[in-house]
């Protein structure tokens, strides 16, 4: 397995929020109509495209891959945290979830009509993401689709940006300077959806969710 340097710091530092952070976000979805219509049309897309498995990968405690095998998707979960993957079981012990790494998926090639992940990029250092991006673009089948959410840097002129995480590290990245890095991958965007903070939001950043197609 190949690991960025931060990895085993930052899989550490999930397996120990893992309880609050499952407790957290359990119920996240809730209150997040755009979000919901965004899974869903991803759903959509990728029933489309006549091969319905799709891995939710960083899923953490399981809660959007369940979420997705309601909308009719063969869905399974990767995440880097053990602890992570036993919540999920715990959770949701009709769904297969495994312990892996984004950069080294045990994954067939073209195996997945649609890849998803939510906000599990926002670790990874800005040079070692194009690694993690052909990954997706390896195990995708051909017309298959990916659905990517990070936060927003400030604006065209900061590529990237770090910022303060509450569990690890992480980083920021302007919508079509990441666009950019996925068509690089043969990744190419059909659709973003950008939602502005809200008030009651810990973070003012934008938050964003990029759609793509393989080929």
């Amino acid at each position: 397995m190949v690991e960025h340097d931060g990895l085993g710091a930052t899989r550490e530092a999930y397996d120990a929020a893992a309880p609050a952070y499952a407790e957290l976000f359990r119920d996240s979805l809730r209150d997040r109509p755009l979000d919901r219509a965004m899974l869903s049309a991803f759903a959509e897309v990728v029933s489309a495209s006549g091969k319905e498995q799709i891995a939710d990968l960083g899923c953490g405690p399981g809660h959007v891959t369940a979420y997705l095998d309601g909308l009719g998707l063969a869905a399974f979960g990767v995440d880097a945290s053990p602890a992570m993957i036993e919540l999920a079981r715990q959770a949701f012990p009709g769904l297969r979830f495994d312990v892996g790494s984004m950069t080294a998926l045990d994954i067939a090639d073209g195996a997945l009509g649609g890849v998803l992940s939510r906000w599990s990029v926002i670790h990874t250092p800005p040079p070692e993401l194009p690694l993690i991006l052909a990954e997706f673009q390896r195990v995708l089948a051909p017309g298959g689709h990916l659905l990517i959410g990070f936060s927003a840097s400030d604006g065209p002129s900061h590529p990237t940006q770090g910022f303060d995480h509450t569990v690890a590290p992480a980083y920021r990245w302007s919508p079509d300077h990441l666009a950019a890095v996925l068509r690089t991958a043969g990744l190419h965007e059909t659709a973003r959806m950008v939602r502005e903070p809200q008030p009651t939001d810990r973070r003012q950043f934008q938050e964003v969710q990029l759609l793509a197609r393989k080929g």
